[in-house]
C-alpha cells in the first residue's frame, strides 16, 4: 500500500487504527483503506455509528461550552484522536480567548495532525503519551507550559475510556487525574454501551478486537464508578442527547440510540 503523505513512517499500513475510524465515520480523510474496510464491517452490524460519533461530538460541545461559561479556563483532552471541525480550543476559545487546551494522544498521526493544526495558537498543545499515564502525561513539558495544576481543570475523556479494557484499569486511570486535581476541577466522560442494541453492540466489539485498539462497552453504573471522588452534575449519567440538550433536535425520538453514556463530575 503506497503511504500517503499525511502518514508518519511508523503508522503501520495494514493494521486498523480506532482513530482513524472514528475519522471515517465523521466523514473525514485521514484514513486508511484498512481503516475503511473494518469500519463498514461494524456499520454493517450497526448502520447508525456515524450518527453515534456526531452525538457525541455534540457532547463535546455543550459540555465544553458549559463548562467555560462556568469559568473554566484550562482543558486536558484525553484521546484526543485525528483533528476535526469543532475541536475543544475552538469552543473553549470562543467563550473565553484566554482558555488553554492541552490535547493527548499516543497515535503519531493524531499528534502530527494536531501539531500542524495548533501552529501559531500559543495557549493550546499537544502530548504524544498514553493516557494511562497520568504522571507522563501531567509531567510534559507542553501539560506544564499551559496547565497550572493549582488551578481548576477539567479533564475531558470523550469516548476513550472503553479502549482501556480492564475496568480496574479505566478507575485507576481517572483516579489518577482526580488525585492530580484541585478543587472546582471537572472530569467529563461518554462511554459506550451496547444496552439498547443488545448483539449487534457485541458485533461491533468483535470487529474492533481485530484493530489496535479493542473496545469494550460498559453500563451507566461503571461510569457512575469511574467518577468516584467527583460530586456529578444533573442530569447525572445519562444517554449524551439528554445532558443538558440545547434544543429538541439535540434529543430525537430515541435518545438511546446513541449507546453512549455521559457525564461531568466536579471534585469539590
Amino acid at each position: 500500500m503506497e503511504r500517503p503523505p499525511w502518514a508518519p513512517s511508523e503508522v503501520d499500513l495494514e493494521r486498523p487504527s480506532a482513530a482513524r475510524m472514528y475519522d471515517y465515520y465523521l466523514g473525514g480523510y485521514h484514513n486508511l483503506r484498512i481503516d475503511r474496510e473494518f469500519a463498514e464491517q461494524a456499520m454493517r452490524a450497526m448502520p447508525e455509528l456515524p450518527m453515534i460519533m456526531r452525538t457525541n461530538r455534540a457532547f463535546l460541545r455543550r459540555t465544553v461550552r458549559h463548562l467555560a461559561d462556568a469559568g473554566c479556563r484550562q482543558f486536558l483532552d484525553l484521546g484526543s484522536g485525528i483533528p476535526t471541525v469543532g475541536n475543544v480550543h475552538e469552543i473553549a476559545q470562543s467563550v473565553a480567548p484566554d482558555a488553554t487546551v492541552v490535547y493527548v494522544d499516543k497515535d503519531s498521526v493524531a499528534v502530527a495532525h494536531s501539531e500542524v493544526m495548533l501552529a501559531g495558537n500559543e495557549r493550546t498543545g499537544v502530548v504524544e503519551a498514553d493516557m494511562r499515564d497520568p504522571d507522563a502525561v501531567l509531567g510534559s513539558p507542553v501539560t506544564q507550559r499551559l496547565i497550572d495544576l493549582d488551578q481548576p481543570v477539567a479533564v475531558l475523556m470523550f469516548a476513550v475510556l472503553h479502549f482501556v479494557p480492564d475496568d480496574d484499569e479505566a478507575a485507576a486511570t481517572v483516579a489518577g487525574y482526580r488525585d492530580a486535581l484541585v478543587s472546582g476541577s471537572f472530569a467529563v466522560i461518554s462511554h459506550a454501551t451496547h444496552e439498547p442494541v443488545g448483539e449487534r453492540g457485541r458485533q461491533v466489539e468483535q470487529v474492533y478486537s481485530r484493530t489496535d485498539n479493542p473496545l469494550v462497552t460498559r453500563y451507566s453504573s461503571d461510569v457512575t464508578r469511574f467518577l468516584t471522588g467527583f460530586d456529578i452534575l444533573e442530569p447525572g449519567v445519562v444517554y449524551v442527547p439528554l445532558w443538558r440538550p440545547e434544543s429538541d433536535d439535540d434529543v430525537g425520538d430515541h435518545p438511546e440510540r446513541c449507546c453512549t453514556y455521559g457525564a461531568v463530575g466536579r471534585k469539590s
